[in-house]
């Protein structure tokens, strides 16, 4: 069988070692990537001669999914955790604790954002439990409306609004509530009494356990291992421009022919591709956007004064234009033994064009002044490394739930085809992972019903 798993990405890495796992090595498998390399929005780099992720560089930690398949692959002693240190939220001009036993930063009640939002905030916070509320089961919103409402515009800003920004490089307005929060939407339609009530509900008790986890050398060492045990055939720098049904399978251009294809690739490139096979999950995936953003690493003198805490969120509507500081060297021990600090400086979120607008070496700058601001210490970097990701995020808008469906009702009948990716299931790696596995399992299921003659 011959098979094109277009896109090198996680997603596709993960689809394409699936699939030799379950069709072993007679198996023809053809990983096709228009980048020069693989790893699609994961990368390592080098930063003071040593390796520093400068896409994602933590994973959740409690989903299994990363930590098995680093077994798999024989790296599990590459698994590192965080030192357990809190981050903080610079608001109103100075840092707070990040708030706890919050829901993507929705609070459970008003003790824990206390200081962090102004008295008349908690008071509205405090008081939700007894204002009437009405959810209409199966309904969808952007998280904005909803926390807004019940809690106040300055919650959102402060709280819910950094945390978003990390996870999607988006905002409390461009997300919806039941893609980016299944649980908090699933506990309003079961006919929770307040926001308050439902959040409440869905906080897991107190753990010791760690909530991240990260690869000792960089994604690097999981990307290496994924390509050297799938064993594929390996097209660096060649886009795909087409995708046509032929008698017996597709035709990938320019590529060749195949017997089935992954598609794991993004949503406006999958949408290209499907528009001809597939019209109906065309126009579904067409309507997901996607969010730009930028990270600057700077690797610092060891003794530069930064704060003892995993990193520094920025509420929207500060005079910043990062959005977020991961103090590297707090965060992670094995980065703490280096001879240097390294900092990672995140900017852009969905609508904000400073990504864009910045050159190199004025988002080097952005960052050095930041980061001085929110730490209160002198900023002299070493070095500094800039990594953009245009179009590295898919936005989970209100309605994406149905969108996915139409992109897999649309795909219905068409066995040997499939799709995987970030835009799909959620965005993080551990849910890529399960993403591409799934897509692996229908395609060995089509080899292997067209190998015993069932279709």
């Amino acid at each position: 069988m011959r098979i094109a798993v277009v896109g090198g990405g996680i997603s596709g890495l993960v689809a394409a070692y699936r699939l030799r796992q379950a069709l072993g090595a007679a198996a023809d498998l053809t990983v096709v990537e228009g980048r020069d390399r693989l790893g699609g929005v994961l990368r390592t780099g080098s930063v003071g001669g040593e390796p520093v992720d400068l896409g994602a560089e933590a994973f959740v930690g409690r989903r299994p999914e990363v930590p098995a398949l680093l077994r798999e692959l024989g790296i599990a002693d590459q698994l590192v955790h965080p030192a357990g240190l809190r981050p903080l939220v610079w608001a109103g001009g100075r840092t707070h604790p990040l708030p706890q036993r919050t829901l993507m930063g929705i609070p459970s009640g008003p003790d824990s954002v206390a200081g962090l939002l102004d008295p008349e905030t908690v008071a509205r916070i405090a008081d939700e439990p007894t204002r009437p509320f009405r959810w209409r089961p199966g309904a969808d919103t952007d998280v904005y409306s909803l926390v807004a409402d019940r809690f106040g515009a300055q919650t959102v800003a402060r709280s819910v609004d950094p945390l978003l920004g990390g996870v999607y490089a988006g905002t409390a307005r461009s997300i919806g509530l039941r893609a980016a929060l299944p649980a908090l939407a699933a506990a309003l339609d079961r006919g929770a009494t307040s926001l308050t009530a439902a959040v409440s509900e869905l906080l897991p008790p107190p753990s010791d356990a760690p909530v991240f986890g990260a690869l000792r050398d960089g994604y690097g060492a999981l990307l290496r291992a994924l390509a050297d045990r799938t064993a594929a055939t390996t097209i660096r720098g060649t886009g795909v421009d087409a995708l046509h049904r032929v008698p017996g399978g597709w035709r990938v251009d320019p590529v060749g022919e195949f017997d089935a294809v992954v598609l794991a690739t993004p949503a406006p490139v999958t949408a290209r591709l499907l528009a001809e096979v597939a019209p109906r999950s065309a126009r579904a995936a067409a309507g997901i956007e996607l969010s730009s953003s930028a990270l600057v690493v700077l690797e610092l003198p060891k003794e530069t004064a930064l704060p003892q805490n995993s990193g520094v969120l920025v509420a929207t509507g500060e005079p910043l234009r990062a959005k977020a500081f991961t103090l590297s060297s707090r965060k992670w021990p094995h980065l703490a033994a280096r001879d240097t600090a390294v900092v990672r400086v995140s900017f852009g979120r969905f609508g904000d064009d400073t990504t864009t607008a910045l050159s190199d070496t004025e988002l080097v700058a952005a960052a050095t002044a930041d980061l001085a601001t929110v730490t209160g210490a002198a900023i002299t970097p070493n070095s500094a490394v800039v990594q953009r990701w245009p179009g590295g995020l898919a936005q989970y808008a209100p309605g994406h739930t149905e969108r996915v469906a139409e992109i897999e009702a649309g795909l219905a009948g068409l066995d040997d085809l499939t799709v995987t990716g970030a835009y799909l299931n959620g965005v993080g790696v551990p849910a890529c992972v399960a993403s591409a596995t799934a897509a692996a399992r229908r395609i060995a299921t089509a080899c292997a019903d067209a190998a015993s003659g069932g279709r």
